[in-house]
């Protein structure tokens, strides 16, 4: 059999397509799998926090949140002296349950208490209309566009504070396994949109994902139905202090 070798250039062509083709699926693949990873993080984190009551979120506050955002493992920057950055996912409540994941990123400088380097998971939760409406923007700074306050922790928190009044941003963080509120003013929040175009195959405005109109992708569902577990959790617990003893 003669070999033509005006063919071989094509057939070389081909293979470096077919190779680059391959490469750039299992390069997308994997893109996915780390975000899945992460949102699979930021429901371990809610799952350890919740499973803590006395010491976690109150009961009325996730009950009342608007949107509920988790970081987990803020990292210190290296690049920026004293700044922390994290990726993380947020939902929000529609009128048909609660919203599909959207990927944002959080950055700045040091806020509250923070220990020495070490990474730090971040929960946010989003309390009224005001503060959903800046989420909903894709990029907001929390203390400029948005109040923000170190969240109270414990079972309860009505009667001992004001934080129905004073705050569209609630903060907390929990590092070394000790959680407490944390201080959040200055640090941007913005939709990350590289991490949005891994998880739904295409750029998704931070609005459309967080009231509803996509479905929830695949293998991400795990978070916001830890969402929405703990939120109905929280809204029979105060049902059931509500209702009058006999």
């Amino acid at each position: 059999m003669r070999l033509n070798w005006r063919a071989i250039p094509a057939i070389a062509i081909a293979v470096v397509l077919l190779a680059g083709a391959g490469w750039a699926a299992d390069k997308s693949e994997k893109n996915v799998s780390d975000e899945l990873k992460r949102i699979e993080s930021a429901t371990n984190v809610l799952d350890e926090i919740m499973g803590a009551p006395d010491k976690g979120i109150p009961q009325d506050i996730l009950e009342s949140a608007k949107c509920v955002a988790v970081v987990p493992s803020m990292l210190k920057a290296g690049f920026i002296v004293g700044g922390r950055y994290g990726k993380g996912v947020a939902t929000c409540r529609t009128s048909s349950g609660w919203s599909a994941p959207a990927p944002f990123t959080i950055a700045g400088g040091d806020w509250g208490l923070q220990i020495g380097g070490e990474a730090i998971d971040l929960v946010m939760l989003v309390m009224n209309d005001k503060g959903m409406k800046n989420l909903l923007a894709s990029k907001f700074k929390l203390g400029a566009d948005a109040s923000v306050a170190a969240g109270p922790v414990g079972r309860q928190a009505e009667g001992t504070t004001d934080w129905k009044l004073r705050s569209e941003v609630l903060t907390y963080s929990r590092a070394r396994g000790v959680f407490a509120g944390i201080t959040l003013n200055g640090a941007v929040v913005k939709q990350d949109e590289d991490e949005t175009q891994v998880l739904y195959g295409r750029m998704v405005p931070f609005g459309d994902i967080l009231t509803g109109k996509v479905a929830v992708p695949k293998g991400a569902e795990q978070f916001v139905a830890a969402v929405r577990k703990y939120a109905a959790e929280a809204k029979a617990e105060r049902s059931s202090s509500e209702r009058p003893q006999r």
